[in-house]
């Protein structure tokens, strides 16, 4: 029984969903990421905010890195309120360091990352074994 009621929580509070390498991935999991900001009753600012977020971490992920890569959502304490936090883990760089993207239009990309600092209350990095997770928090009421 306790089982059961800390998974029927952790669905309420916390969504994970795979990110497949693929085209469209983006556009399906912001499609997913919609109807659930909406079963949480997320204020449309935020739920505007937070699918941006989404968009560029994702988009970052499936650009950058090399798969498997996977987004989870989940409400967490902030500063006297609850914070949306916004993870995209993958597998690390796919290419080293200081590599070229050749066929990269660096008028179409490189502003992901201005994007997240300007609306998260917190983000940051953490590189573990296996991969890298980025993560941003946006505030709530």
């Amino acid at each position: 029984m306790v089982a059961q009621l800390n998974t029927l929580l952790r669905t309420a509070y916390e969504h994970v969903c795979p990110v497949p390498p693929v085209a469209g991935a983006v556009s399906a999991v912001r499609r997913r990421v919609a109807a659930l900001l909406a079963d949480w009753s997320v204020c449309p600012d935020i739920a505007e905010d937070t699918m941006l977020v989404v968009s560029e971490l994702v988009t970052n992920a499936i650009v950058h890195a090399r798969p498997p890569a996977e987004l989870r959502l989940s409400w967490v304490r902030g500063d006297g309120c609850r914070n949306l936090r916004i993870e995209v883990t993958d597998a690390g760089a796919a290419l080293a360091a200081g590599a070229s993207l050749v066929g990269i239009d660096p008028d179409e990309h490189g502003r992901g990352e201005a994007i997240v600092h300007a609306l998260a209350v917190r983000h940051g990095i953490h590189v573990h074994p296996g991969g890298v997770t980025r993560w941003a928090e946006l505030g709530t009421i």
